[in-house]
């Protein structure tokens, strides 16, 4: 096992340490895909890994997905109740009573709560049932080549290679559209950096070995700066009135501080100070659902960078961990897509960088709301509201 896992970091080592190709997009694919075949002949990839790229061809479908990524338009409210399933919240049981020695062993290792591993499981594939039928270096080449996000797909081709390469996954290996690959969809990169056989075989197979994916997982997401064994999101109950230029993730605070300010838990009783900071999330407003959120809720963060989903992965472990349903609670209405792209389009007009005008609610949005709010004395809160967007 030990040599095998050598073998692979010593492989990933040696591709990322290769000299770089220009990272060029667009233009003739065969001209542009030779480019890539000179990198990866320069980064050691054998005859498997060659004649795998030689085959590789461009997905219209993999970048249909890429553009139509509406699901993130939805509410926290609307995203989180349609993924936190009765299914997955039953199944996450039985997948943490299964492989209660597993998860146990992943604790001790790198200091990852079960339900934390088990929340991404559920979210990427509903713990494997469904894993992605697109051809995974197909959808690299294709997103590489295209000219809107290559610089994050170019990397995890070398990578994918070397493990084609090596028999670690065949060259036709299937996934998510986006490239990656196994039960909680890792790129390239991690499987081949942080891959880890958990059953003892000598093998690292991220599609069918449950200990692997769960020992994978929790190396990966300790990689991201998860802080061993401490908490990642609470939710909590505030007051009408509170300093709302305060709230946001990043605005870590102690327990005692929010405590002062009124934050109380969910059935009214006082905050008990832990020690941590935290900062305070309110992803629809002030009077919606509201979340104290630690420093490893970042790495959700990391793992996923909307801030939706990284907030339902976060409570999905808080409920297989046993908290309840969040409270909804009463958020004031906001705006729909049409009006969200007006919005962007009148921040982006007062010089804000809000990323594309796409109607998403995304963290540099957010952002500039709350600038904005505070410019015009509303509270701050960072959600959009038809008042905000009559104002402006």
């Amino acid at each position: 096992m030990r040599l095998r896992l050598e073998i692979l970091a010593a492989l990933f080592l040696a591709a990322t340490a290769a000299p770089a190709v220009a990272q060029q997009c667009g233009g003739d694919f065969q001209a542009w895909k030779q480019g890539v075949v000179t990198e990866a002949k320069n980064a050691g990839i054998g005859t498997a890994g060659l004649e795998a790229l030689e085959t590789a061809a461009l997905d219209g479908k993999v970048l249909a997905r890429d553009r139509a990524q509406g699901v993130f338009t939805q509410t926290f409210i609307e995203f989180s109740n349609r993924m936190i399933s009765a299914y997955r919240l039953k199944q996450g049981a039985v997948i943490l009573k299964e492989y209660a020695d597993v998860f146990a062993r992943a604790d001790r290792e790198f200091g990852v709560q079960a339900p934390v591993i088990a929340a991404f499981w559920a979210l990427e594939t509903d713990f494997g049932a469904v894993q992605g039928d697109f051809q995974t270096l197909n959808a690299l080449v294709t997103l590489s080549h295209d000219c809107r996000r290559p610089q994050l797909f170019r990397p995890q081709i070398v990578p994918l290679l070397t493990l084609i390469d090596r028999g670690v996954v065949p060259a036709d290996v299937t996934g998510a559209w986006a490239g990656e690959i196994g039960q909680t969809q890792m790129l390239p990169s991690d499987y081949l950096g942080r891959g880890v056989d958990g059953d003892g075989d000598e093998v690292i197979d991220l599609r069918g070995s449950a200990p692997d994916v769960i020992m994978t997982t929790a190396n990966k997401i300790t990689s991201r700066g998860w802080k061993r064994d401490q908490r990642w999101i609470e939710e909590v109950r505030v007051p009408d009135d509170l300093p709302w230029d305060q709230t946001g993730r990043t605005n870590k605070l102690p327990l005692a501080q929010w405590a002062q300010w009124g934050v109380t838990n969910p059935n009214s009783t006082p905050l008990v100070d832990n020690g941590l900071k935290a900062g305070l999330a309110l992803p629809m407003g002030r009077k919606g659902p509201a979340f104290l959120v630690y420093d490893n809720f970042d790495v959700y963060l990391e793992w996923n960078q909307s801030f939706t989903y990284a907030l339902t992965a976060a409570n999905l472990a808080a409920r297989l961990a046993g908290a309840p349903q969040f409270d909804p609670r009463n958020p004031e209405p906001g705006l729909n897509g049409d009006q969200m792209r007006a919005l962007q389009t009148k921040l982006e007009a007062r010089g804000y960088d809000v990323g594309t005008v796409d109607g998403i609610l995304g963290t540099n949005t957010r952002e500039a709301i709350r600038k904005e709010q505070m410019r015009l004395g509303l509270p701050v809160d960072g959600w959009p509201t038809p008042e905000l967007l009559a104002k402006l």
